[in-house]
């Protein structure tokens, strides 16, 4: 937990960077207000908050660089308290997720002094990336094990075996009173190495000499409201120079609407849709993902 002033401007915000003279490209995400509603929709305990807001934060990192218009979804899960982790990175900048859990589980093994991190809540499982471009395109979807206390690790993990790139990712979250009460924050940067050709040569000690500053970054530089992506970058990196080369705004949002649930509910038999009618002579819907709640009339979906 941190007290600091906020600077709305400077949250909710992916930034793509290149370190200048180095085959180093990377991007910074800063999330305020997007990642507090996402995670305050559910009444999750401290430890699931902190993995759904690390999973928000990537989704964010590697959404951004999508050249098509889409989704990815990022996801892990096992057989551990939390049973599943998803968010769901809009390419307009929309971020949305949830988590399963057994909240008796997830107490039992926040007992301790160390916060329990993705290993520990997932438990053995795996970590899937899935890219959609639309109906009219096949999903590609990348799986490796869950590996290593974070989300971060698991992402590292995904980019070396799926698509051979050397990726360096820190993720963080927290929260934070800026005057209004504690607010959940999260923060993410991640590094990537450009593979060698004939014009850049052999690119590993370069990558080497990034990684040595990036290794540097704090956990609360990432989550601290009142600093800067571009100062951040310049704690890290002045030594060679780096350069912004875009920013992306982010909010938090949903899919769910009265036509979504009604095509839901469509899908179940008539018995079961009969079933589902309540004491109100209604069919009550949650979503999953903002908990909102519908109350459907039973003629509007066939019963």
């Amino acid at each position: 937990m941190t007290d600091a002033t906020a600077n709305p401007a400077l949250d909710d915000i992916v930034s793509a960077f290149q370190i200048e003279g180095l085959p180093v490209r990377g991007r910074v995400v800063r999330l305020g207000a997007a990642v507090d509603e996402v995670l305050t929709r559910h009444d999750y305990p401290e430890p699931v908050a902190n993995l759904l807001g690390e999973a928000c934060a990537l989704a964010a990192l590697v959404g951004s660089s999508l050249k098509f218009e889409g989704r990815l979804i990022i996801q892990a899960q096992g057989d551990g308290p939390v049973r599943y982790v998803v968010v769901d990175y809009d390419t307009t900048g929309g971020l949305r997720g949830y988590c399963r859990f057994d909240p008796e589980e997830v107490a039992q093994i926040s007992e301790g002094f160390a916060r329990p991190g993705a290993k520990t809540l997932l438990g053995g499982g795996v970590f899937i990336m899935t890219l959609d471009q639309g109906a009219d395109m096949d999903r590609y979807q990348g799986v490796t094990p869950i590996e290593g206390e974070t989300l971060a690790l698991c992402a590292e993990q995904y980019f070396k075996q799926s698509e051979q790139t050397p990726t360096r990712v820190r993720l963080a979250v927290g929260q934070a009173d800026t005057g209004e009460g504690l607010k959940w924050r999260a923060g993410g940067i991640l590094i990537q190495s450009i593979a060698g050709d004939e014009t850049r040569g052999e690119t590993q000690e370069a990558w080497t000499h990034a990684q040595a500053f990036f290794e540097t970054t704090g956990e609360d530089e990432l989550i601290d409201p009142s600093l800067g992506t571009p100062t951040l970058l310049w704690r890290l990196f002045n030594e060679d120079g780096v350069r912004l080369i875009e920013d992306k705004p982010l909010r938090s949002f949903c899919r769910c609407s009265d036509d979504r649930i009604a095509v839901v509910i469509q899908s179940f038999t008539e018995a079961e849709k009969a079933e589902m009618i309540e004491p109100d002579g209604k069919i009550h819907v949650t979503c999953e993902y903002c908990s909102r709640v519908y109350a459907v009339a039973p003629d509007e979906v066939g019963v």
